[in-house]
């Protein structure tokens, strides 16, 4: 396995750059996020794994970019900027609006003829599981007020103007995305499927979770977690100790 000597401009983040060789684990931010929310998972799975965090554009150090408010062309981006990480099969990671992301970008991959090692599905519902959602079409109050629901932001940012400003734009065309989403029928995946879910999240319910097992003819896996839909704040080393778990089956590179 190569190591790409650039990030691809911004898109890339690899907090902890691993050895040739290491599996590699490509890690999709939920509507809002950033690439930096992955940033304790790089810590807690290096170096076994290699976190390759993924950085819309729109947000933080990318803020005077335009959002992009479409999954499919999201995971068509995102495909082309980790071109030079295909070499081998990299595993897949999602949370929310990553979750759909990082099943599009799972079947671009395999329509380019090749496979990712396994995709996570984390806090989304299955693509095939359609909800009539309106959220991104409020005012900024009912945006933030569904945002602080989920308590999906980092409460520094919630709490602090200025900020919120800055981050709004993301977050509104973030929601935009994932709920004009629009599942296209084609082919299961081939890759393995795991998907964790809350079993308090008003977005995700567990049948909706277990309904990504009908997009993959590779092994499926549920695993449910007290919590609503950022169950992972409580529950992450669970989390990781399952995709480290699941990887370890798939020899290295």
């Amino acid at each position: 396995m190569t190591s790409p000597e650039t990030d691809n401009g911004l898109w890339v983040r690899r907090f902890h750059p691993a050895p040739s060789g290491t599996r590699r684990l490509v890690c999709l931010p939920h509507a809002g996020g950033s690439a930096s929310f992955y940033f304790p998972v790089s810590r807690s799975l290096s170096p076994s794994l290699e976190v390759l965090a993924i950085q819309y554009p729109g947000r933080q150090d990318r803020r005077q970019e335009k959002c992009i408010d479409d999954i499919h062309e999201l995971a068509r981006e995102v495909h082309s900027v980790l071109r030079p990480w295909l070499d081998e099969p990299v595993a897949i990671f999602g949370h929310s609006m990553g979750a759909s992301v990082g099943f599009e970008l799972a079947r671009l991959i395999e329509q380019d003829g090749g496979s990712a090692a396994h995709l996570f599905a984390s806090g989304r519902r299955a693509p095939s599981c359609p909800r009539d959602e309106t959220v991104h079409l409020l005012g900024d109050e009912g945006l933030l007020a569904d945002v602080r629901k989920l308590s999906g932001t980092n409460a520094a940012i919630l709490g602090d103007q200025e900020l919120l400003r800055a981050a709004l734009p993301a977050i509104r065309s973030d929601y935009r995305a994932a709920e004009t989403y629009a599942y296209r029928p084609g082919p299961p995946l081939s890759c393995p499927i795991t998907a964790f879910t809350g079993d308090n999240d008003p977005k995700t319910t567990v049948d909706e979770a277990r309904a990504w097992s009908t997009h993959t003819t590779g092994q499926f896996d549920l695993k449910v977690y007290p919590g609503g839909h950022f169950f992972l704040a409580d529950q992450q080393a669970a989390v990781l100790r399952a995709i480290s778990t699941a990887l370890a089956a798939t020899p290295a590179h």
